[in-house]
């Protein structure tokens, strides 16, 4: 396979609903945004695309990933559709790296709307029971599992809960915040959603061409993408996969998987790390870019990924580890719960909020330095799909 780069990216602005637009003109957006960022590149030198959407039934529109194919102007070229719930952005990510890292093409885009306003249109019962059996049980046993953990959710970063890219926030507020740290519940009953619209696109070029392209590419050096079964009861117990910073003797106890860990994920970020020879995510990361749909989600990955050993994961919060200016910030920019979670688009966003921290360019963007790591040198973005199903780990740096 020969290197992969990502040389630029775009994103449309997220909020809570476009009723005066649909998913085109939002691709095209974050398109157009991507494209002015490197002028050598012309429709021409792309060879393809994948696109990537939750859902025909949220979109209301079937094909809707050729219809955004044919309204940029990229036909009759090749171009597919990937999907995998929450996890789908990450998903056509890695499918753009594999076209490019097998010789297919140069030069791909790859784009992803992101209609999750649409998800209102379900009956709220049903809607109920969707967000229920996708977090609710989970968050719980996790609270049994570690303690004190509503409150661990509850000490968010501060920068988690106010998002620059979207000028309409409606992720945590201090309602909720008091409803996590006072509360007997931490995720059900559902009456708070960080759904919204909005598109991402990320190009990503061969070797020869980023350099063509751009004096600052960032190079994808791990990926991994891995499945559990749908059913948390339905995964067997076995050994814990050991990383290359743990020892079988730190898990002697400890009954895996549960729903307190999630198998894919683990399994993604080890052969990442093996990829992109990461001995110890704490020591060799800048920054993680986490998908935090649900906030217990958020402990559970950083155990799953390493960060800390199983049933350890509130003291990396309370350590400030995770904060700007910690060991390991995660999420820098807000992440799903400060942007909002449109569910076409949250991976790709990850992957161009990491982009730009590693060229350095986080003021260019967004006119301001504050959320700018210093001196950023490698990055992980993770995407995960309903209770564990289908999980992604990429990993980039600057060359």
């Amino acid at each position: 396979m020969r290197p992969v780069y990502m040389v630029s990216g775009g994103i449309a602005k997220f909020k809570k609903a476009y009723p005066d637009r649909d998913f085109r003109l939002l691709v095209k957006e974050a398109f157009d945004y991507a494209m002015s960022d490197v002028p050598e590149l012309t429709l021409e030198i792309i060879d393809g695309s994948v696109a990537s959407y939750f859902s025909d039934h949220f979109t209301r529109q079937l094909m809707a990933g050729a219809m955004a194919q044919d309204y940029l102007g990229l036909n009759p070229k090749p171009s597919r559709r990937v999907e995998g719930g929450g996890a789908t952005g990450g998903l056509c990510f890695q499918s753009a790296w594999e076209s490019v890292a097998s010789g297919r093409m140069e030069g791909q885009r790859v784009h992803r709307p992101g209609l999750g306003h649409q998800l209102r249109l379900l009956p709220r019962w049903l809607l109920l029971r969707l967000l229920r059996h996708d977090g609710a049980v989970p968050h719980a046993r996790v609270r049994n599992h570690r303690g004190a953990i509503g409150q661990n959710i509850h000490q968010k970063p501060p920068q988690r809960h106010s998002q620059p890219i979207r000028p309409e926030p409606h992720g945590p507020d201090s309602g909720r915040r008091a409803f996590l740290s006072n509360g007997s519940y931490a995720a059900h009953p559902a009456g708070h959603l960080t759904m919204s619209d909005g598109a991402a696109v990320c190009i990503l070029a061969s070797e020869e061409m980023a350099a063509r392209l751009t004096s600052n590419p960032v190079r994808i050096t791990g990926v991994d993408a891995d499945t559990d079964a749908m059913r948390m009861a339905d995964r067997p117990h076995a050994k814990v996969p050991i990383l290359p910073h743990e020892s079988e003797s730190d898990y002697t106890h400890l009954k895996y998987p549960g729903v307190h860990s999630f198998r894919a994920g683990r399994m993604a970020a080890a052969l990442a790390y093996k990829m992109a020879e990461v001995q110890n995510p704490l020591e060799d990361l800048d920054f993680v870019e986490l998908h935090d749909a649900y906030t217990s989600s958020e402990l559970q990955t950083y155990e799953d990924m390493g960060l800390y050993k199983y049933g350890e994961g509130g003291r990396f919060i309370e350590s400030g580890a995770s904060e700007l200016g910690g060991v390991l910030p995660v999420n820098p920019l807000g992440g799903l719960l400060a942007c909002g979670h449109p569910v076409g688009a949250t991976g790709l966003m990850q992957a161009v909020f990491a982009f730009w921290q590693l060229q350095c360019t986080i003021r260019k963007h967004m006119s301001d330095p504050f959320l700018q790591i210093p001196n950023a040198r490698r990055g992980l973005i993770h995407s995960h799909a309903g209770t564990g199903t289908d999980i992604t780990v990429s990993i980039m740096e600057r060359p």
